[in-house]
C-alpha cells in the first residue's frame, strides 16, 4: 500500500528483531511464524491511522510490534485450544511441535510484549494492549460458555465478537493515535477500529455460506462446529416453528453430515439470513467511516478508507 510501503518494510525488519531469541529451537519456530504471516492487515491499519493523524516515529513501530506479537501469540494459543492442525494453509505450530511447545512459544511472545513496553517506557501502550488480552480471553470464554446453547441472542453474539475479534483492531487504531501523540483522537480511533472489526467478523460469518459470487456453495465450517453466527441467529429469530425445529435439529444432531449442512445453509439463505448479515455489516462500515469525517484529507486517510472498503468487499 503506497502511503506506507517504506514503513511496512521497516516494520518487518523490526518485528523480526523483536522475536529474536538465544534459544535455537525458539529462533527456528519464530522464523517459521514470520514466514507464514497473513495479509498484515493490523500493521496496515496501524500505520495508516498513525500517518493520517501525525508523524510516524519509533513509538509507532513499537505499537505495531506489540499488537502483532499479541495477535500472533493469540493465534498460536487458539490453535492449541481448538486442536487445529492448520493455519492459513500451513501446518500450525502445535501440529509440528506439539501443544506444550506451542503454548510456551505463545507465552514467550506475550513476555516480549511486556519487555518491549517496559524497555521503551511505553506504559500507556502496554495498558491498551493488556486490555485487549483481557477482552479477547473474556470473549473466547463467553463463546465457550454459550456455544452449547442454540438460543444465543444477537446482543450476546455482538458481545462475543466485540471482545474476541474487534478488540484487537480497536487496540490497533487507538495505539496508532497514542503513538503520534494524538490523545484527542484515541477514543475516536478506538471506536473506529471496533466498528471495522465487527464488520470484518460478520464478513467472515457470511463466507461460511459461500464466496460472494458463489453464495450457496458453503464451507459450512461454522455449522459443523456449532458456532452461532449472525446469519443463523437471525434466521432462528424470524423463521416459522417448523423451520426453527429443523434447523436446530441439524445443528444439534447432524452437523457432521454434508447433506444436512447444505440443507441448513439453504434454510438460512431462504429466510434472508445472509442479506440481513450483509446489511448489518454495511451499517457498521458506514458508522466506522463517520469517525473519520472530521480528520483532514490526505493520502493516508484515502488509503485507510480503501482498506475499510476492502474488509467488506474481500473475497476470502
Amino acid at each position: 500500500m503506497a502511503p506506507i510501503n517504506l514503513e511496512m518494510n521497516e516494520f518487518e525488519v523490526r518485528f523480526r528483531e523483536s522475536m529474536r531469541s538465544k534459544v535455537p529451537l525458539l529462533d527456528k519456530i519464530t522464523h517459521y511464524v514470520i514466514k507464514r504471516k497473513g495479509k498484515q492487515m493490523r500493521p496496515m491499519f496501524l500505520f495508516l491511522s498513525a500517518k493520517m493523524l501525525g508523524d510516524i516515529n519509533d513509538k509507532t513501530y513499537d505499537a505495531a510490534s506489540l499488537v502483532e506479537l499479541l495477535h500472533t501469540a493469540s493465534l498460536v494459543h487458539d490453535d492449541v485450544v481448538d486442536d487445529a492442525n492448520e493455519r492459513r494453509g500451513f501446518f500450525s505450530l502445535n501440529a509440528l511441535w506439539k501443544n506444550k511447545i506451542a503454548v510456551l512459544v505463545g507465552d514467550f511472545m506475550l513476555s516480549k510484549v511486556l519487555l518491549l513496553s517496559i524497555e521503551k517506557n511505553n506504559i500507556r501502550l502496554l495498558g491498551i494492549v493488556a486490555r485487549a488480552v483481557r477482552e479477547m480471553s473474556e470473549g473466547e470464554l463467553l463463546q465457550i460458555e454459550k456455544a452449547r446453547r442454540l438460543d444465543i441472542t444477537e446482543e450476546i453474539y455482538f458481545d462475543i465478537i466485540r471482545q474476541k475479534t474487534a478488540s484487537l483492531l480497536s487496540t490497533v487504531c487507538e495505539s496508532a493515535a497514542v503513538s503520534v501523540d494524538r490523545e484527542d483522537q484515541a477514543e475516536n480511533m478506538r471506536s473506529f477500529g471496533e466498528l471495522v472489526g465487527l464488520a470484518f467478523q460478520i464478513k467472515d460469518d457470511i463466507f461460511d455460506y459461500g464466496s460472494p459470487g458463489n453464495i450457496g456453495k458453503p464451507t459450512g465450517l461454522d455449522i459443523r462446529e456449532r458456532k452461532m453466527t449472525l446469519p443463523i441467529i437471525y434466521t432462528l429469530n424470524i423463521c416459522d416453528k417448523a423451520t426453527k425445529k429443523e434447523l436446530i435439529n441439524i445443528v444439534k444432531n447432524h452437523n457432521e453430515e454434508t447433506k444436512y449442512v447444505k440443507r441448513a445453509v439453504e434454510l438460512v439463505i431462504q429466510n434472508g439470513g445472509i442479506e440481513y448479515a450483509h446489511r448489518r455489516m454495511m451499517e457498521l462500515k458506514d458508522e466506522a467511516l463517520i469517525c473519520l469525517e472530521n480528520i483532514p484529507e490526505s493520502a493516508a486517510k484515502s488509503a485507510l478508507i480503501g482498506l475499510v472498503e476492502y474488509t467488506t468487499q474481500r473475497e476470502k
